[in-house]
């Protein structure tokens, strides 16, 4: 079994302001909407920032946005970048855990003490990315992927600029279950992409965590799978509290008898005696506002409401 990573001290990269220097990368899937990405990049120039697109952005590789080799040598280029501020990935999918076979971010990594800590903002398959900074102590943005950006709405906009230019962000309110309040460090996630991480050296210790999930085009029997996996692991054995935002298109398969994604979510988290808040405005299809990952958050499940302190 690999051994679980600590985190080291947290770092919240220096704000970003009007003039830096962001990089597009895609370290996942194969990028097809390119209308929507570059709706994205014209949403980062018009606050003012320099965006380069890598050259690499239309590489594909089957379902990848080109071979790992090739993705891999795109975050390293970037992120040794001195110049460099910040990552916005492209778009999600699946491939991003490929990269971290054999991947070293310090000691002999790609992470130079020459080189200051830069932003690495996306969600879904890019869980693996945040999590893999978060075992280095690096905190990235889990929110909105270049191809996204364009469809939330302003608010959620501007909450993304608003934490990665150096200013607080507002409570985000769900549905509480009830199980009190709790304090704890954030780590959302696309739940898919956490599960296949447990176990793994990218799992990081979820000692005092608030745990915060989305998922999409997941049935509920697999949600069900995923969720008892995480159950009979033991992994849930010293978590604070879970967040839960949007589970989209999570819906039965026709014909076929199923619990609701609603119902799987109650029956496998509902009895684990901490605090449970659902319906929060992040993930996919609909709303996705910016989660930093690693900070400290208190999770209210009798208001339902997650906190977020910097």
């Amino acid at each position: 079994m690999p051994k679980i990573q600590n985190l080291k001290s947290k770092i919240i990269p220096p704000p970003l302001q009007p003039g830096d220097l962001l990089w597009v990368i895609a370290p996942s899937g194969a990028v097809r909407e390119f209308e929507l990405l570059q709706q994205g990049v014209e949403i980062w120039r018009s606050r003012g920032y320099r965006i380069e697109v890598a050259p690499e952005i239309d590489n594909r590789w089957g379902y990848l946005a080109g071979k790992d080799e090739n993705r891999r040598h795109q975050l390293a280029t970037v992120w040794k970048d001195p110049e460099c501020r910040g990552i916005l990935c492209a778009r999600g999918g699946f491939g991003s855990t490929r990269l971290l076979e054999n991947w070293t971010w310090g000691e002999e990594g790609v992470m130079s003490s020459l080189v200051s800590p830069k932003w690495l903002i996306g969600f879904s398959d890019i869980t693996a990315l945040l999590w893999s900074l978060y075992i280095e102590g690096i905190s990235g943005v889990h929110g909105p992927v270049l191809t996204t950006l364009g469809g939330e709405p302003d608010w959620s906009i501007q909450r993304l600029f608003d934490w990665v230019e150096g200013r607080t962000l507002a409570p985000l309110k769900g549905c509480g279950w009830g199980g009190g309040v709790a304090s704890g460090i954030l780590l959302p996630a696309n739940l898919t992409v956490a599960t296949h991480l447990l176990g793994t050296p990218i799992q990081p210790n979820l000692d005092g965590v608030i745990l915060a999930w989305e998922d999409v085009t997941e049935t509920p029997y697999r949600i069900d799978r995923m969720l008892t996996q995480w159950r009979m692991s033991g992994a849930f054995s010293k978590v604070r509290g879970i967040a839960l935002g949007s589970f989209s298109r999570c819906e039965p398969l026709p014909n076929v008898p199923s619990l609701s994604v609603e119902e799987v979510l109650r029956d496998r988290l509902g009895d684990l005696r901490i605090p449970v808040v659902c319906d929060l405005p992040f993930g996919h299809n609909g709303c996705n506002a910016a989660l930093p990952v690693g900070v400290e958050v208190l999770l209210d499940a009798e208001q339902g409401i997650l906190d977020i302190s910097r």
